[in-house]
């Protein structure tokens, strides 16, 4: 166990945000009962991950640090934030003050590591190249940031205290994930042209580039219908177009991520196994379905909300797969300790 916590990745928390928004998806097709079991897991994981985490600060600070420097790990610290904002976005409509209480942190941590994060894994000095460890984890950063957008949009009330400031909130951070969203596809895109590509350095977070234009659109389709203020009036069209933008060029990468799938496991024949990274695609797909919807209800686009509700079955099909692989690893490697296997398949 003790090996586990001082190993645990750090972006182990997109369990937490691909779970958080299936339950969101569930709701939205009135699967009351399956969305309940996974907001429950949702919220057990969170806080286990935090206590895990906690405790690798305290017994394994020096490897905890090492994450922060590396180029290629750091940016997996974003997945608490995300996670942190998708948990209170699912647990806004039953208890307002515990949403507003993870927005709190959400935001906070967002803003620390939006700071700290980049600092340290990219404009630290060190002998190694930077770009060269640029990869798919690095867009947790506009997901971070699009979470917290998300959050503050579904808290802000229709009137009284607090209705024009979660409103400037939502849009600052709308906006300013929207330009991260650039400048990471920028250096992600470097890192791959100017790189040879190896079937290893295909990770499955590629797929957070999808994932986070998805949780652009949703956080756009939910400022949209925020209440009235004087950010949001002066926003709402703008928002609204891009959101739309932002979904057609999801859209038109999943294809793409799916190639580089096919080359990585079938062409070059990379073992399939459980692996903490595999969250990141599961969230992006949830995200997707979710996005979809919503953009399609608040957009009046029902080929849209097609889309995304049809999605949504793919989704649970995949966190089904990959979560009886998580249990059936977990088992094998902290109950009977037999180490990892070294072609591990997703299949039960």
């Amino acid at each position: 166990m003790t090996g586990a916590v001082e190993t645990l990745n750090p972006g182990y928390f997109a369990l937490v945000m691909a779970t958080g928004i299936l339950s969101v998806a569930m709701d939205f097709k009135g699967l009351d009962i399956v969305s309940a079991i996974l907001l429950a897991i949702t919220a057990g994981s969170w806080v286990l991950l935090v206590l895990l985490t906690g405790w690798r600060i305290l017994r394994h600070w020096a490897r905890f640090r090492a994450d922060f420097t590396d180029p290629g790990r750091g940016f997996g610290f974003f997945t608490f934030t995300a996670a942190t904002g998708v948990l209170g976005a699912r647990l806004a409509e039953q208890s307002w003050p515990l949403a507003a209480g993870l927005l709190a942190v959400a935001a906070a941590s967002w803003f620390l590591l939006g700071y700290l994060v980049p600092w340290t894994a990219v404009l630290h000095s060190s002998s190694r190249s930077t770009l060269s460890g640029a990869n798919g984890t690095w867009f947790m950063w506009v997901v971070a940031s699009q979470s917290v957008a998300v959050l503050a949009a579904i808290l802000q009330p229709n009137d009284g205290l607090g209705r024009r400031e979660l409103a400037m909130l939502a849009v600052f951070c709308w906006s300013v994930g929207a330009f991260l969203y650039a400048g990471v596809a920028v250096l992600v895109a470097a890192r791959l042209m100017l790189y040879p590509q190896r079937p290893a350095d295909l990770l499955p977070a590629y797929w957070v580039s999808m994932g986070a234009t998805a949780i652009t659109v949703l956080a756009g389709s939910q400022i949209v219908e925020m209440a009235d203020t004087p950010m949001i009036e002066a926003t709402r069209g703008l928002i609204a177009g891009c959101s739309v933008v932002f979904w057609a060029f999801g859209t038109w990468l999943i294809p793409i991520l799916i190639a580089a799938g096919i080359w990585r496991h079938i062409i070059h024949k990379w073992p399939l196994r459980y692996d903490a990274t595999l969250w990141s695609i599961i969230f992006p797909l949830g995200m997707y379905a979710a996005a979809s919807h919503y953009l399609g209800v608040a957009d009046h686009l029902p080929i849209v909300r097609a889309i995304g509700d049809a999605e949504a079955w793919f989704a649970m099909l995949a966190w089904t797969a990959v979560f009886v692989a998580m249990i059936r690893h977990l088992w094998l490697t902290l109950v009977l300790g037999r180490g990892a296997e070294p072609a591990q398949s997703l299949a039960p």
